[in-house]
């Protein structure tokens, strides 16, 4: 049965962590900015097959802000990403990440290799996220950063209007079939995993979204020569936040990675629960990762 912890990270910072508690194969997960565990529902779901792990990422879902609110960079959620590990005695796990969690999962590698048996990077690249952006929609590549930073930043003055707006709509069916109708979600991701993930999402304080995701912008693209350890990369056809080009330019970057292009959006881990599951234990058996 999932369970909820406390643990304090290098900083000092007390971050909530998320542990599935089934019997299986270590896996940490990375997630995307200010989403929750049930995100993945095939690999958090009682017997998946996976003892599942992550945290929630600093100011949000009951991890606190740091003391320096500055102390929210890449490098930070590297080093929740290692207390929580410390904390639940998960020596060596596989990885899987999401969005901005690919930046963190690869920081990770870089620093702590020995402690990363393989990773699954979904629709993200291992830094410079906010230069991907906006690929489908045919916006040059040189004003991708630029214009990504600039909303994102315009969001932190926007953010208390946004929040109480958001804090008041209904997460339901409705909403979720008008995410799932008009582009921003591919219709294969199911209501039943959509409603709970936006009955989460809505009540962020936007203001400090937005700064979480500023801080992110400045994770620059990684040289990857450090990376040994298997590795699957996944992109989304069309997702206009993390561009398919460049997810498998990425995957090009590592000699030995599997890349595989699904027809969906950036939101894979709903639209595509099974077929992530397969290809994280196609990882697990070329990591030779076994249950403890």
């Amino acid at each position: 049965m999932s369970s909820t912890f406390t643990v304090t990270s290098g900083d000092g910072t007390r971050i909530r962590g998320w542990r599935s508690g089934g019997p299986g194969v270590p896996l940490v997960i990375a997630n995307g900015l200010g989403t929750i565990p049930e995100a993945w529902p095939s690999l958090v779901a009682d017997g998946s097959g996976y003892d599942a792990v992550t945290w929630y990422h600093r100011g949000t879902f009951g991890s606190d802000r740091p003391r320096d609110l500055s102390r929210i960079a890449v490098e930070d959620h590297v080093d929740d990403m290692l207390a929580v590990m410390d904390d639940q005695g998960v020596d060596r796990a596989l990885v899987a990440c999401w969005s901005i969690g690919v930046n963190v999962a690869f920081e990770f590698l870089h620093r702590h290799p020995e402690r990363v048996a393989g990773i699954m990077a979904v629709a993200g690249v291992p830094g410079g996220t906010f230069s991907t952006m906006g690929g489908p929609l045919r916006i040059p590549r040189r004003l991708r950063k630029p214009l990504s930073v600039r909303i994102a930043k315009t969001g932190r003055y926007l953010g208390p209007a946004v929040t109480r707006v958001t804090a008041k709509l209904p997460a339901n069916h409705g909403l979720a079939w008008v995410l799932t109708h008009t582009g921003v979600m591919s219709s294969r991701a199911r209501p039943e995993v959509v409603v709970p993930m936006l009955d989460q999402f809505l009540r962020h304080d936007w203001q400090w979204y937005t700064r979480l995701a500023v801080a992110a912008a400045k994770h620059d693209p990684m040289d990857l020569h450090f990376v040994t350890c298997p590795v699957t990369l996944v992109a989304g056809k069309h997702d206009v936040l993390t561009s398919m080009h460049d997810v498998v330019d990425a995957a090009e970057r590592i000699p030995h990675a599997q890349i595989a292009v699904l027809n969906g959006t950036h939101f894979l881990p709903m639209e595509f629960p099974h077929e992530l599951h397969t290809a994280l234990d196609d990882l697990a058996r070329i990591a030779e990762v076994q249950k403890p």
